[in-house]
């Protein structure tokens, strides 16, 4: 017989950025645990807060993958898929699917031009499907027009002084004079739209959607302020012809506006993508049942404390008293928070100098190697029992 060491973790990481996705990482950490103790025993639950991986999350517990071609964020067809929950009823939206960065790179970028209406057309196809419930996650976007593209795409006239649809992107709403919804699809009436939202920015002023995130799409400082100009336009006319105006809703300039474009023109509700994600996959009683918890993502600070997934985690962690790691990237110098929060420990997974493009290249093995030495330890630490 032989002395082991039982214990069973709930491994529940977010993404790590330009290197592994959810379930990535989780499996990762998993092997690394395996090999450290066979007698460990797992639950992965891969997580997101509503950016990328959030359809991969919301289908871990099961359901399928559809794959339709949409208009790109520059205008050009591109593959996007998204889910559909085990009960048939239930669509999983991830925006930057049809609208995300990832589509245009830097040197392609057009801010000004950059258009939602692929996201309008996922949410049309999953109507044409049965889908009663919409979930949608909107990190990671390329675009800043205030899901005048969406709408658009769902019968939303926005039109010109001369009557005629305005240009694409958050450009042509320096145009908007009217705004007409007759021709609406009546189905977004009829079903219930969420939408996964990790940030409280407003729509418009210094933290609003062009001054915070429009540079990071490859906006100038004279783009940014066009858009701004844009973004203040839409929400003028909206209050004139639809007698409502979201801009200062925390998240409304989430997805470069598209958070106020889905409350103003499809009555969505914005909800906390975290607790979205871990309401439907049960992460709560999860934790509750396991010994030890372990999450992670790329670079971990004070912010992540912020709606992101590791400040989500920790939140539960407060409220199941268990030991919970946090395995990153990266440690931010103002990680002290997280202890506050209820981290047992917040470790780097890197092993030496190497540059992020050298880390972002080996994470998985990197992660995993960071896994087997924490299973070590845990398992050195628990009473032994005997093996039949």
């Amino acid at each position: 017989m032989t002395a082991i060491q039982d214990a069973t973790f709930l491994i529940c990481p977010d993404s790590f950025k330009e290197s592994l996705t959810a379930s990535e990482a989780a499996a990762a950490i998993r092997d690394g645990l395996s090999h450290a103790c066979r007698a460990f025993r797992f639950h992965l639950v891969p997580i997101s807060d509503g950016g990328e991986g959030f359809v991969e999350a919301m289908l871990s517990g099961g359901g399928r993958h559809l794959e339709v071609f949409v208009t790109g964020p520059l205008g050009s067809p591109v593959s996007a898929s998204y889910g559909i929950l085990p009960d048939g009823r239930t669509a999983v939206i991830e925006m930057a699917a049809a609208a995300g960065l990832g589509f245009v790179p830097p040197e392609a970028r057009r801010p000004l031009e950059a258009t939602t209406r692929g996201v309008g057309e996922l949410m049309l196809d999953a109507l044409s499907r049965g889908a009663r419930q919409l979930l949608i996650g909107i990190g990671g976007s390329a675009t800043t027009d205030g899901g005048a593209g969406m709408a658009q795409a769902l019968g939303v006239r926005l039109l010109d002084a001369q009557g005629d649809e305005i240009p694409p992107g958050g450009g042509g709403l320096l145009k908007l004079e009217r705004i007409e919804t007759s021709g609406l699809d009546p189905r977004i009436r009829q079903v219930s739209i969420r939408v996964a939202c990790d940030v409280k920015n407003p729509l418009l002023g210094e933290r609003g959607a062009a001054a915070v995130y429009a540079p990071q799409k490859g906006a100038t400082p004279e783009q940014v302020a066009l858009l701004e100009q844009g973004l203040a336009r839409l929400a003028e006319v909206a209050r004139r012809d639809l007698g409502t105006d979201p801009s200062d809703v925390p998240g409304a300039g989430a997805a470069g506006g598209l958070g106020w474009g889905l409350m103003a023109f499809c009555g969505a509700e914005l909800v906390p993508g975290f607790q979205l994600v871990a309401d439907a996959l049960g992460l709560e009683k999860r934790a509750a049942e396991a010994d030890w918890i372990v999450t992670g993502e790329g670079r971990t600070d004070a912010t992540s404390l912020q709606g992101k997934v590791v400040g989500g985690v920790l939140e539960i962690v407060r409220r199941t008293g268990k030991p919970c790691v946090v395995l990153c990237g990266s440690v931010g110098p103002d990680s002290a928070p997280l202890y506050e929060a209820g981290a047992t420990a917040v470790l780097s997974i890197v092993q030496g100098p190497a540059s992020l493009p050298e880390a972002l290249k080996d994470a998985g093995r990197l992660l995993e190697d960071a896994a087997y030495n924490l299973g070590r330890l845990i398992a050195a630490s628990r009473p032994e029992q005997e093996e039949q």
